[in-house]
């Protein structure tokens, strides 16, 4: 096989699905688990920073689901969604439609006038007979979404006894919001409805995928929420699980290219274990090698090089975006111990811009700009009021900004 005709075979990408999935076994165990649940206890949150794999495990999930008898609905949320509560409740009857739109509930044969024939008339689980549902039903929103959701169930167990239950999975999840001012309470009315149909051991389960900012909202909401989610935390991959990502696509698809083990180990630092930067980088490395070879350049290639296009193409937008000021604070945030890239308070920020900065930050206005750049998705605050970068390897990136460049 000649080398500039091989197929790269990384993707690196929004909610691409990677050519071997590494270190996701605990929460496929976990996920698992819970749908085996006889009556649905628990929910599930997949939580974890951009570039963790968030999105490519949900969608792994699917099919693990599938097999165990579940139906699975669900879709990517957006701002949109959670504008009020009618919205929030087509959202859930236009997924739950797509999923049950075929299932057959009512079957009539009448005689039409003028015909000597029968003619069936199909009466379907579809949006439409949903809709009627939803619009007959009496009381509030919430109350006519319950009684849907509770006649989709009941007419499942009668035309398709072998579905287990419904999983509705949603990403993007930390959009979802509650409007005071408005008046409007989309997500505590999707917590509300669904903490009532389990209580009547109807399995329909909620399975979220979301920023760290979401299981804080979600407590925030309801108070409850704190019982009714399994938190699965997604982590960077360590180091035996990042040589696998980078390694076995590159067997199983019989790559007539290799990665040298020191490659491999500058791949494996330079990523920090986030899969979405091993990607990256190897796909990166993989065009850059073969771009030489058709050249006759050289067919060395340096993670320098790829380092600078990450930051050109991941961070230097969202870093562009910030103010001067805010540019101090984040780069204070970088000299902490770790690059920041642990938890860090308001006192360690406040502490440490004293021996940075000429003009240090008082702790009032710390929180002011840290809550600005939770706003813009830079830090998120988790429920025990310390702070982490929103951003992975964030800190490495401000802290490359401080050296001169040659």
């Amino acid at each position: 096989m000649a080398h500039g005709k091989f197929a790269n075979p990384f993707r690196p990408g929004a909610g691409h699905q990677p050519p071997y999935l590494a270190g996701r076994e605990e929460e496929k165990k976990e996920f698992t688990r819970l749908l085996k649940q006889n009556e649905v206890l628990e929910n599930m949150v997949l939580t974890g920073l951009r570039g963790v794999g968030k999105t490519v495990l949900i969608d792994t999930l699917k099919p693990i689901a599938m097999k165990a008898g579940w139906l699975w609905v669900g879709t990517d949320l957006s701002e949109s969604t959670s504008l009020n509560e009618e919205r929030m409740a087509l959202r859930l009857i236009t997924d739950l439609a797509v999923a049950t739109s075929s299932v057959v509930i009512n079957v009539e044969e009448i005689q039409r006038m003028g015909f000597q024939r029968k003619v069936r008339l199909e009466k379907r689980l579809d949006f439409e007979t949903m809709g009627r549902v939803f619009k007959d039903a009496n009381g509030l929103v919430s109350d006519k979404l319950k009684v849907v959701l509770e006649f989709v169930w009941i007419s499942l167990q009668e035309h398709q006894p072998q579905v287990r239950g419904v999983i509705f999975a949603y990403d993007e999840a930390q959009n979802l919001a509650d409007h005071a001012a408005k008046d409007e309470y989309p997500l505590s009315l999707l917590l509300d409805v669904f903490q009532s149909i389990q209580k009547k051991k109807i399995p329909f389960m909620l399975a979220f995928a979301g920023l760290p900012t979401l299981f804080p909202k979600l407590v925030e909401a309801r108070t409850f929420s704190e019982r009714m989610f399994r938190v699965l935390f997604l982590d960077r991959l360590d180091e035996a699980d990042s040589r696998d990502a980078i390694v076995k696509p590159i067997s199983e698809t019989h790559c007539p290219v290799g990665i040298s083990e020191k490659g491999i180990e500058q791949i494996v630092v330079a990523s920090g274990g986030y899969p979405y930067f091993i990607q990256f980088i190897c796909r990166e490395a993989y065009d850059v090698y073969l771009q030489r070879i058709a050249t006759d350049t050289g067919a060395n290639v340096n993670i320098d090089e790829i380092t600078r296009k990450l930051d050109s193409d991941f961070f230097a937008g969202r870093w562009a975006r910030v103010t001067d000021r805010q540019r101090q604070l984040l780069q204070v945030i970088a000299q902490l111990p770790n690059y920041g890239e642990g938890e860090f308070t308001v006192q360690e920020i406040t502490a440490a811009s004293k021996q940075l900065l000429e003009h240090s930050f008082s702790p009032s206005h710390v929180n002011q700009m840290l809550a600005k750049l939770n706003e813009s998705g830079l830090v998120y605050k988790n429920r025990h009021g310390k702070y982490s970068f929103a951003v992975p390897l964030l800190g490495r990136f401000i802290m490359r900004q401080l050296v001169p460049q040659n």
